[in-house]
């Protein structure tokens, strides 16, 4: 055969593999996908069965919060080191952990017979979460190496992890009324089976960071200063600020993080390499994230107290409310991803998305007991989730990209690990200023009265609501400030590799 021949075919067989190649990266998004809207789920989705779960196992309002705050504990302290495990051991080894381990104690929980059997399936979750996240991340990455095709790619990513949200006030309301409460956790063990699966069949194992080691007292400093730091703002919201229980655990949060951050610079094999964080528009978007997270609960959270107990909807109802907000998401992040950034770049479009998420959260501050959700709800919702989609998955892109192979898992870690304490510390912050504009507008009335216990707690929303635009307003413009102008370079020589 002459050589014509053989380069001819050799052509014609590499233009029949790309399809083959290209479909099997898109499926391997479905799965990545599918984990990550596992743990992005397990953040809310529990939040609206609390009040049946409460009733069923007997435990106190206090105990309550810990519901939830043990799974943000977890996640948000183990990040970093679930992400350097992946580099270390292998991105499938740990996203298959992972998912088998997510599920096991996802029916641990749903299988509760108290209080502490929950707390402690809730905070397992947030472990193997804090493994699975970073390794679905950084898979993506190394997975898409073509600019459009990862730009597509996170456009999916960044919507799930923004509406993710919404999406479990939604599933949660609906499983919660038409089977049970424990099926809020059940329902991981159905996701992971498909994960699982996908995730065996597709992936295979590389190890970046294979000649590394860990990095023991780097991961021991970060891990309890972000357990302190967190733990200190959920206090917040059963203790008063000027409690030692709370400024005593963010100090310490605060000097574990420096310690941390001084260890890095002087460690043999970091948990995290200080160059990830040099990069300026990588630096960027972790605040970015950071700030969308903080913000994102005032509209969650507070709207979700507001549709049930004051316009009367059904936890199902409450969730389809949401979905208008998420699929204006949904539309911003495949338009900001794919057309926007590589052609504009981030210092136009991110500082814009935070704009308009503050216009859509000021607006929302209209509320009133008697106001419709048509028309006091439902145009903000659709303004401030256009915003966000503007915001979130152009910030995870260009925070994970660029960095060297053996880096992606840490970095991804470090994207997961701003968005939950961006969440945390909004929650603590804004429940603490809304419990307090309550308490100031029942000054010198009767609380007794049901209309003015009504127009106080539109007052703790609406509070919530301006804190929020004024979080997105900061974002908008620390984010034009920080970020570089014009379009962001792909570095051929840092892009990761395929590993397919």
């Amino acid at each position: 055969m002459s050589e014509k021949t053989l380069t001819e075919s050799s052509r014609e067989s590499a233009v029949d593999a790309q399809p083959e190649a290209s479909a099997k990266r898109w499926w391997i998004l479905a799965v990545i996908a599918l984990a990550q809207l596992m743990v992005v789920l397990d953040a809310t989705i529990v939040n609206i069965a609390l009040p049946s779960a409460q009733a069923d196992l007997g435990f106190s309002d206090g105990n309550r919060q810990w519901i939830v705050t043990a799974y943000a504990l977890a996640f948000a302290s183990l990040l970093l080191l679930g992400g350097r495990i992946a580099d270390l051991f292998g991105r499938k080894t740990a996203f298959l952990v992972g998912v088998a381990g997510f599920a096991a104690v996802s029916a641990l929980g749903g299988a509760a017979t108290n209080f502490e059997m929950l707390v402690t399936a809730r905070a397992l979750q947030g472990a193997f979460g804090a493994l699975l996240a970073p390794a679905a991340l950084s898979l993506l990455n190394t997975t898409f190496t073509d600019a459009r095709e990862k730009a597509k790619a996170f456009s999916v990513y960044g919507a799930i992890a923004g509406a993710g949200g919404a999406v479990g006030l939604l599933l949660g309301g609906l499983l919660t009324d038409a089977l049970d409460w424990r099926w809020t956790l059940y329902v991981n063990v159905v996701i992971a089976v498909f994960a699982f699966a996908g995730g065996w069949i597709l992936l295979h194992n590389h190890r970046d960071a294979a000649n590394s080691k860990l990095d023991v007292p780097g991961t021991l400093l970060v891990a309890a200063g972000l357990f302190s730091l967190v733990y200190g703002f959920s206090n917040a919201e059963t203790h008063d600020w000027n409690s030692p229980e709370t400024w005593g655990f963010l100090i310490a949060g605060g000097v574990l993080l420096t310690a941390f951050a001084w260890w890095q610079t002087r460690a043999a094999h970091p948990l995290l390499p200080l160059r990830i964080l040099l990069d300026r528009n990588r630096a960027a978007s972790f605040l970015a994230v950071l700030i969308s997270g903080g913000g994102m609960f005032g509209v969650f959270l507070f709207l979700t107290y507001y549709l049930q107990l004051n316009l009367g909807f059904s936890p199902t109802k409450t969730g389809v409310a949401f979905l208008p907000m998420v699929a204006a998401l949904m539309v911003a992040a495949q338009v900001s991803t794919t057309k926007l950034v590589p052609r504009i770049g981030p210092k136009a479009i991110i500082p814009l998305g935070f704009a308009i998420a503050a216009v859509g959260m000021a607006w929302l501050t209209g509320i009133g007991v008697g106001s419709s959700y048509v028309s006091a709800v439902l145009p903000q919702l659709i303004v401030t989730g256009f915003g966000l989609g503007l915001v979130m998955p152009p910030a995870m892109q260009l925070a994970t990209g660029g960095v060297a192979a053996e880096d992606a898992g840490v970095a991804s870690a470090t994207v997961n690990a701003m968005q939950q304490v961006g969440g945390s510390i909004g929650t603590a912050l804004l429940n603490t200023l809304a419990a307090s504009a309550a308490t100031d507008y029942l000054v010198g009335k009767d609380p007794r009265n049901k209309l003015v216990q009504a127009h106080a707690t539109i007052e703790s929303y609406t509070t919530a609501f301006w804190w929020s635009a004024g979080l997105f307003a900061a974002g908008a413009v620390i984010a034009f400030l920080l970020f570089r102008r014009g379009v962001p370079e792909q570095d051929a020589s840092a892009a990761p590799v395929v590993h397919m």
